[in-house]
Order: C-alpha cells, then structure tokens, then sequence
C-alpha cells in the first residue's frame, strides 16, 4: 500500500515578520560594528522590509557602504523568486563581516521591488506605502568596487527564503 501527500504553505504576516527580523538583526550588527545605521532608522526598515515581505514586493534589498560610486562592504538579500524554500535552510541571522575599513564610506539602504509591486496601481502603491515610515526614491546600487561577493546565509520561513550574499573587501 502506498500513500502520497501534499503539504500546502501560506506566506503569512508572522512569515514575514520572521524573515524581516533575520535581516533586521544583522543591520543591528552592522550598527555595532561600524556606527550606521542607527537604532531608530533600523526600526523604520523593519516595519517597511514587515510591510513589503508581507505583499511579496521585494525582490531584493542590500545595505552597506560606498565610496566614490562603489560598494566597500554590503549584505544583499535575495528573495526566491519561485517562492520555493532553498534546502529548507534558515539558518541564524549575524556572523556580517566586522573588520572592513569604512572611514570616508557613505552608508547607502536599497530595495529592488518584485513584478507584485509593479502590478499595484498608483493609488495602490500609496495605500502601501502609507502603512511604513521609510520614504524611498529612485537611485542606482553602488558598482562592485576592490573586493568579491559570497553567499553566506539563507533565511526562511512560510515557504519563502532570503539569500544574503555579503560583498566583503579583497
């Protein structure tokens, strides 16, 4: 006798919280280790990064540190666009690279937006919009600058995973 199953997930509010919180925990650390950003601008990107998870509106999202038009140091996360849960993995959020030299470097907080948001309407990327305190415009990611990228972490949750990939200095 033989038996088959499936196993159905919904990406829940809670899902999202989850994830955003993996992300929000290393830009704690980042703060520890190199001043930026600061705890009250940190709670504003979790209740954005909390806002757009939840929609399914990010497609990627990167902080970290330029200078003259390049990327010294950076965490990227990338949403799996198929909404399959890499190896199952989550695994702990922290362990960011902590001994880059960032003196002169601008500290830079990006978001690349998934096909959902570009579906949503004007008035409906307001009605988003309006439910977090972080106010974006448009730019352009910082080029690659002396230094190489590393997938280092995948962070899951409701079916969903994030990959971070760190570009850390040569």
């Amino acid at each position: 006798m033989t038996g088959s199953y499936s196993v159905s997930q919904t990406f829940t509010l809670t899902h999202a919280k989850h994830l955003a919180s993996k992300v929000v925990s290393d830009l704690y650390q980042c703060c520890k280790f190199y001043g930026e950003p600061s705890e009250s601008q940190i709670e504003k990107y979790q209740e954005e990064l909390i806002v757009m998870l939840a929609g399914g509106y990010v497609k990627e999202y990167e902080f970290g540190f330029k200078k003259s038009g390049n990327r010294i140091l950076s965490w990227q996360y990338r949403v799996s666009p198929s909404g399959d849960l890499v190896g199952g993995a989550d695994n702990r959020s922290g362990g960011i690279y902590a001994r880059a030299d960032v003196s002169g470097a601008t500290h830079f907080n990006f978001m690349s937006y998934s096909q959902a948001w570009f579906d949503l309407n004007a008035a409906g990327k307001g009605a988003v919009n309006a439910k977090h305190p972080i106010e974006r415009s448009v730019g352009e990611l910082p080029n690659d600058g002396n230094g190489y990228w590393a997938t280092d972490r995948t962070y899951g949750s409701g079916g969903i995973a994030i990959e971070r990939k760190t570009f850390r200095p040569l």
